[in-house]
């Protein structure tokens, strides 16, 4: 098929083509600044607390008392802020929708305001009308070079070309365009040789709050090379031209900390093996059922449902359907993550699934 000649065709060029290599101090243990949160009530028009069982950063060791809070701006335009933990346009954020209604949300911007990080996030209906929805949202920073066992990366990049990027190996990333609103990405040496392992997560962004989706087409393994295809679509489920963010974690938090956190996990639908890991029990351990209507499933992380957590969610195929949470996650033992996929016209459809779940401990 086309897609799979596009993708053989670039696949060369990516291997050659050479991004923006990372900070290189000394090693670091953890990402340096993160925060994750979830938007209960989009329509708020004052700043205001978010779910405190459902938020936490690395603020919180300086400035325990303080909270993320958020306002909204406009219809579906919701600005999420992390405290005290502001580093500018560094990083990159993630957004998953909690909604049941076929809604979606890209990125905008994140930026510093004094001393806070801010996300600003644009939601939409299906067809493209902005409107207010739910979400979860991550944002995370870091620098330094990690030991082998663990590994985490991320980039931000697309039509823009590659505008910043993490390999915890030290290595460059690279980004190589295969079409309209298709991308190939390279993270070297942060896979396991010959086996696909870990789990990716994308967000659209798009700076004049226009409605865009990103999915992870397909990802594998090339040595220790982990390569992703991502694909980007507009309203009307059409390819389209526009940035995102990517990330990629094993061994560690979809935030790219370990000890703490040391409850997480992940699952990907399409595959076996350490796509599905659990750091409490192992491989293979998380599970995913379908539930009523087509399209809907229950991923359950075992005994990962401690203290304050977070999930986000990334569809993975080559066409324009997407993935969201059903709901706010229960606080159980086995933490329940409720995860439903739809069409270009909002209507459940059955799709694989990227789902990383985490702990703040």
């Amino acid at each position: 098929m086309r897609v799979r000649r596009v993708v053989a065709v670039a696949l060369a060029a990516l291997v050659a083509a050479v991004g923006l290599a990372p900070a290189a101090p000394a090693a670091a243990a953890t990402a340096d600044r993160w925060g994750f949160a979830y938007v209960d009530n989009p329509t708020v028009t004052s700043w205001t607390v978010l779910d405190t069982s459902r938020q936490w950063g690395t603020w919180k060791t300086a400035f325990p008392a303080a909270w993320a809070d958020g306002v909204k701006l406009a219809p579906g335009r919701f600005q999420v802020r992390f405290p005290q933990i502001g580093a500018g346009a560094r990083g990159v954020p993630h957004v998953t929708p909690v909604d049941r209604a076929g809604h979606y949300c890209t990125v905008v911007r994140w930026f510093q305001s004094g001393t806070d990080e801010i996300v600003d996030v644009q939601c939409f209906a299906p067809g493209g009308t902005r409107d207010d929805s739910r979400f979860t949202v991550l944002w995370t920073a870091s620098s330094g070079v990690l030991p082998a066992g663990t590994a985490h990366a991320y980039v931000q990049g697309g039509v823009s070309g590659l505008v910043q990027s993490y390999v915890s190996t030290g290595a460059p990333a690279a980004l190589a365009p295969l079409g309209v609103g298709q991308w190939s990405v390279k993270l070297p040496g942060v896979g396991l040789a010959g086996v696909l392992a870990g789990n990716v997560q994308a967000t659209a962004i798009q700076p004049n709050a226009g409605p865009r989706r990103c999915t992870v087409a397909r990802w594998g393994a090339s040595g220790t090379d982990v390569l992703v295809y991502v694909f980007c679509f507009d309203q009307a489920g059409a390819p389209v031209n526009t940035d995102f963010t990517l990330s990629y974690h094993r061994g560690r938090s979809v935030v790219g900390s370990l000890a703490p956190p040391t409850f997480f996990g992940h699952l990907a639908s399409a595959a076996g093996g350490p796509t599905n890991d659990n750091s409490q029990l192992g491989v293979g351990v998380n599970t995913i059922a379908p539930l009523a209507p087509a399209g809907r499933y229950l991923v359950t992380f075992k005994q990962l449902g401690q203290k304050e957590t977070h999930a986000q969610v990334t569809a993975q195929g080559t066409g324009p359907n997407y993935c969201n949470l059903t709901q706010p996650w229960s606080y159980a033992v086995d933490a329940p993550v409720d995860v439903i996929c739809f069409d270009n016209t909002g209507s459940p459809a059955p799709y694989q699934v990227l789902v990383a779940f985490t702990s703040r401990i």
